[in-house]
């Protein structure tokens, strides 16, 4: 008499497995423009493709931007070191404070204010830019 274990190990199983396989023959000019509408919809499965397409789910393109991409990671790198400045702007004062005359720290503080006054303007640039590269590049 032979005992079964439930739980062996693996992968669990599905509820409702696919399990019914249908065969498809398709000429070159067939095939070729079938892997290109695969390709265009960015699913990982071809069968899953298959199936949405037959049952008239939505065929959806995937398009990435390479340069949108690496705009957008750019932006972030930047926008990083921005709040690093921020984040470190007020120990920086204090720091003038305790280390300097009041009067050295007063010139220090007016070097620093006008550089603040520049980054101010370019982050205002960066944030244009975003907005202008969101409405000619990204889709609505």
């Amino acid at each position: 008499m032979e005992t079964r274990r439930t739980n062996k190990g693996g992968r669990p199983a599905l509820a409702d497995p696919a399990k019914h396989r249908h065969v498809l023959y398709l000429n070159d000019r067939e095939n070729a423009r079938f892997l290109s509408q695969w390709e265009q919809s960015g699913v990982t499965s071809k069968s899953r493709f298959i199936a949405a397409r037959l049952f008239g789910e939505p065929f959806r393109v995937v398009k990435v931007d390479k340069s949108a991409v690496e705009y957008c990671a750019r932006l972030t790198e930047f926008y990083a070191q921005f709040r690093a400045v921020a984040v470190n702007y007020n120990q920086v004062v204090k720091a003038l404070h305790s280390n300097f005359s009041e009067k050295k720290a007063l010139a220090f503080l007016y070097k620093l204010e006008k550089a603040t006054t520049e980054l101010s303007m370019l982050n205002r640039q960066v944030i244009d830019l975003t907005n202008e590269c969101k409405e000619l590049w990204l889709p609505k």
